[in-house]
């Protein structure tokens, strides 16, 4: 019977050991309960309700995610450096080509010349080319330059004028063809970057619009590319040329800026950084008495298809450098969002994992004090 007995130093470390169990077992649920009854400590993480598996596959779809953005702000960022070459590039001769067209203006009007895109009449009816962007995921950029057409749409019916729309860029086309209430003469389309060819189908049509007398008045509504991180949607008078000899929006407001601000993409630290140029013009007078060897009238006509062709393929850059500086930009925010996401969701997924752990040590360490 002797045998039989559990000697006192079984049931000391029996004791001791159950006895540690349990104040393990207390400790571990103190701090859960502290957490729980304190909730200013889980105030940042978000109220995720799913199991372990449906956070998982959410962290990867978030990744994958984060690694499209990513891409598509890189592609965005390489490309945005050539648009905007291309646009600080062009203004110099856009500008001078503008002061040469408008002294010979001048001195034509001094002649009496009659020329025909010249001619200012009474304003009946009003053709706006509204440039949009050809693909989306750009932020608002597209919804803008549209809000900008609407306002001008609204402006002219209260004037009591009649409208015609040339919509340029698949955004703008899709927009208004659901709203067939909105007249449209054409819609164009373009790819990639835009070229002479590009601007000169739309020169075509806003010549025979204007020489037909179809329209008086001929306005250009694109987005200005001002910086990376700044754009602003403007109205130029295409035609008839204005006594102003400074590009302006249909309020006779210059809409050139007095210096520029050239942006150059580096890295820095692994990621990309802006430096930031200014780049200031100096606008010389023409000599108020010119000659001419040819008739001012010849010269002028010969110049106006080029002066067509400048203004629209500008404003093509123009759109197109604004397009992608939102694009980098909204990818950007979305793939900094991602990580956020990502690190909200990790953290959710931690915390039902060391939940579900410790709920299971409960069991396990009741189950044992249970049996004994």
């Amino acid at each position: 019977m002797s045998q039989l007995k559990p000697s006192s130093s079984c049931i000391s470390s029996n004791y001791q050991i159950h006895n540690s169990s349990h104040l393990f077992l207390q400790h571990h649920w103190k701090l859960f309960q502290s957490n729980i009854s304190h909730p200013s400590r889980l105030s940042h993480f978000p109220s995720i309700n799913c199991n372990l598996r449906d956070i998982r596959q959410r962290i990867a779809t978030v990744k994958n995610a984060q690694k499209i953005t990513e891409a598509m702000k890189l592609v965005a960022a390489a490309k945005v450096r050539r648009a905007q070459e291309a646009v600080v590039n062009g203004r110099p001769f856009s500008e001078a080509l503008i002061d040469v067209i408008y002294s010979i203006n001048q001195q034509c009007q001094l002649e009496d010349v009659d020329i025909p895109l010249t001619d200012v009449r009474p304003v009946k009816k009003v053709a706006l080319v509204v440039i949009t962007g050809e693909r989306g995921l750009c932020g608002g950029f597209n919804n803008i330059i549209l809000r900008k057409a609407e306002t001008r749409i609204a402006e002219l019916k209260n004037l009591g004028l009649d409208y015609t729309v040339i919509s340029v860029g698949k955004k703008g086309n899709s927009y208004f063809l659901r709203r067939p209430s909105v007249s449209v003469d054409r819609f164009i389309e373009g790819e990639g970057f835009p070229s002479v060819k590009d601007s000169q189908v739309i020169a075509d049509d806003v010549f025979s619009l204007f020489v037909s007398e179809e329209v008086d008045k001929v306005e250009l509504l694109y987005t200005k590319f001002v910086s990376l991180v700044k754009s602003n949607p403007v109205i130029q008078t295409l035609l008839p040329l204005s006594a102003k000899g400074e590009v302006v929006d249909g309020n006779g407001n210059c809409v050139d800026a007095s210096e520029d601000e050239f942006f150059r993409l580096t890295t820095k630290e692994g990621k990309l950084a802006v430096e930031r140029d200014k780049l200031m013009r100096k606008k010389e007078g023409f000599l108020p008495n010119m000659e001419f060897e040819q008739d001012p009238a010849q010269i002028l006509d010969a110049l106006m298809p080029l002066y067509l062709n400048n203004q629209i393929l500008r404003a093509l850059q123009e759109s197109i450098a604004s397009e992608l500086a939102s694009r980098m930009n909204a990818m950007s925010n979305a793939t900094d969002n991602a990580l956020e996401l990502q690190k909200d969701l990790s953290n959710a997924y931690n915390r039902q994992r060391q939940t579900k752990i410790t709920n299971e040590i409960l069991e396990i360490v009741a189950g044992a004090e249970a049996l004994l």
